[in-house]
């Protein structure tokens, strides 16, 4: 259901990156796609192999797990793409998808900041401080791309992963978004 005319609605506009072939009439979290579209789910889960436990890490202000929530970005992503071009990858980044964050439900929402880890590419585990609630203000202190998040992104070296949302804030939303809320990308 829409929240444009409620007073605690939240203004902004977030990002989403894969939906250049979607399915179905929702964006799912993977654990829902899981049953949804298991070829799909196959694909998007790949980036976890090396770390399994991620789908189960606990997003605890939403009480749940990282596997149940849809990943938004408060930011556009081409400076992220354009940082590791200048690094030396070959990158053909689609345009992101838009939603205006008024939509989404506040209580089904978080914003989780994330911090790269000691090896300088997967982001440390969260702790109580690394989330912040789902409001305009929360929404506006996050939605630029940080000088440290480029410059990690342009020092990467040939065998480094190339992970560009590990420093970027995320708006994390427990459970489906219909894909009618998106604005298709341009």
């Amino acid at each position: 259901m829409s929240t444009h005319s409620s007073p605690d609605a939240v203004h902004g506009t977030l990002f989403h990156s894969h939906l250049s072939s979607p399915r179905g009439d929702h964006l799912l979290p993977l654990n829902d796609l899981r049953d949804a579209n298991p070829e799909l789910y196959t694909r998007h889960a790949e980036k976890y192999v090396a770390r399994p436990h991620g789908l189960t890490e606990p997003v605890a202000p939403l009480n749940c797990t990282w596997g149940d929530v849809v990943f938004l970005a408060p930011v556009h992503p081409a400076p992220l793409f354009e940082a590791l071009a200048r690094s030396g990858r070959a990158v053909a980044p689609a345009p992101p998808a838009t939603i205006d964050a008024s939509r989404l439900d506040p209580s089904r929402c978080v914003i989780r900041l994330m911090r790269h880890g000691r090896d300088g590419h997967h982001a440390d585990p969260p702790d109580e401080h690394d989330y912040l609630p789902f409001n305009t203000a929360g929404l506006r202190a996050v939605s630029r791309v940080t000088q440290i998040a480029l410059d990690r992104l342009e020092r990467l070296g040939p065998d480094d992963p190339w992970l560009p949302w590990v420093d970027v804030p995320h708006v994390l939303h427990r459970g489906p978004i219909p894909l009618a809320w998106f604005t298709a990308p341009r």
